[in-house]
This record gives structure tokens, sequence and C-alpha cells, in this order.
């Protein structure tokens, strides 16, 4: 297992592999061709970015069964997903404030992300693997009172396009079988959400395989799995919120009104 990074050093912005104490600074692509610079950093001399720049982020609702049973809605036959604006992107340890435009409630949620690390366009599920890089955490943040603010238009969208809502990383993490995976999300000390992956209604290799079939994913391109039971709404001035995903790390971030 590797955890790539992405930080900005100096200026300078750049990748690399994570280990316990420091990165191990690349050069070349990330998604393509790279190999060792031989250049070590500090973690405490550099800033992480979030680790990847998505072309789009495509994020998943009703996807898992324990989700679906207590809202008693029915599982989808297709993945059920929105886009999300690449403005949304925030970095580990980033500040999102509440817009100055809306006065209602703001949740979390939790998720595991795909990041695809090759074009990919019609693959099978079983193809699948070869174009995921990896995976990482996700805050899929949302202004939840706007979704059925107007009776005839479903805002999804807009309650999840706002400026900094999708903060993710701190890393990506590849070869990991995400199957294992227990997503676990903490929000000012208290945990909130800890919901194991297997009980997604699509896995990863599904999810890539689906919506693949809809439109080209592009190296970098985040597809959020949904969250389960658990989203709850940040209501102190000041909220830190912490997405855990043993293997691959912590992503924090702060929510202010």
């Amino acid at each position: 297992m590797t955890h790539w990074v992405r930080f900005r050093h100096r200026d300078a912005i750049g990748f690399g592999a994570l280990t316990r104490s420091e990165i191990n600074v690349h050069d070349g692509e990330l998604f393509g061709q790279s190999q060792p610079s031989g250049c070590h950093l500090a973690l405490s001399d550099v800033e992480l970015l979030a680790p990847a720049e998505p072309s789009k982020i495509i994020a998943l609702w009703n996807n898992f069964h324990a989700l679906a049973a207590k809202l008693n809605v029915r599982e989808p036959d297709d993945p059920l997903y929105l886009l999300k604006a690449p403005t949304t992107i925030a970095a580990p340890h980033a500040v999102v404030r509440k817009p100055a435009s809306y006065d209602g409630k703001v949740t979390y949620e939790g998720e595991l992300g795909i990041v695809i690390g090759r074009r990919c366009s019609e693959v099978s599920a079983k193809e699948a693997d070869a174009f995921i890089f990896g995976y990482t955490c996700v805050n899929d943040i949302t202004a939840s009172d706007i979704i059925g603010k107007d009776a005839t238009f479903a805002q999804w969208a807009r309650a999840k396009g706002y400026d900094d809502f999708c903060p993710f990383g701190p890393v990506i993490a590849s070869a990991i079988d995400p199957e294992k995976l227990v997503v676990r999300t903490i929000l000012n000390g208290v945990q909130r959400q800890n919901y194991p992956i297997s009980d997604m209604i699509f896995t990863c290799q599904q999810l890539v395989s689906r919506i693949s079939h809809d439109m080209t994913l592009l190296p970098g391109d985040l597809i959020c799995c949904g969250t389960s039971i658990g989203v709850g709404v940040m209501k102190e001035p000041v909220n830190t919120v912490t997405v855990v995903i043993d293997g691959i790390g912590e992503l924090h971030n702060q929510f202010r009104h």
C-alpha cells in the first residue's frame, strides 16, 4: 500500500509517497509515470493540499442497505448520483464557512472516495480495478434545507455545490481492499457515524463501471460513494469534523457559522 499526497512547499506544488514521518517526493505525474526524486520533506515543512484535482466530483445517494432501510425507501436499480463543482474542493484541515446567502441547516457526511487513475469509458466491473488509482476520505457537506426548498425540483447540486463543500484527503491510498474498510465520522469529539463499506448497494467496482457507461471518467476524478446512517447537523459556532477510515487516514476540517 502507498499513501500519496499533494503538497505546497516554498510556493511550489509537488506530490509524493507519505511515510510515518516524511514525504518521499516524486518527479513526473501522479496519474502517469513517476519516480522518486531523492528529496525527502518533513510533514511539518509542507502544506498538504487536496490529493487530486478532479475534473468532476460524482456524489452518490442511497447507496447503503442500512440507510435505505432506515429511510424506508426502495433500493435503486442504478446508481443515483449528482455532480459537485470542482470549486467545492477543500484541503485537509480546511476551514469551511457557512455561505452568507444561506441561513439553514448544514450537515456533514463522512464517505469513502474513489480516485480514478486512468481515462475510463464503458469498462466492466471486472476491469474497474485497473482504472482505480486509490481511495480517500471525503466530507460531503450539504446545505440540507435547500434540497426540497422548491417542490418542483430537488436541488441536490446547489445544496452540495457551495465553495469548499467537499474536503477530501489527506491521502490517496493505493492497493487497498475497500470491502474491508469502515467509515467513522467524529463531530466535536463525539462519534456520529460508524458503518462498513461492505454494506454498499453498488460496490466500488460496480460504481466505476456503471458511471463509466454514462460519462468518461478522467484521471483524478473523484467518486464519493455515498454515506450511511448518522448524518447530522453542524450546530456549533465552530465545528470540528474528522472522517476516519483505518488504512487510509483521518480527514480533519472545521465548519464555522
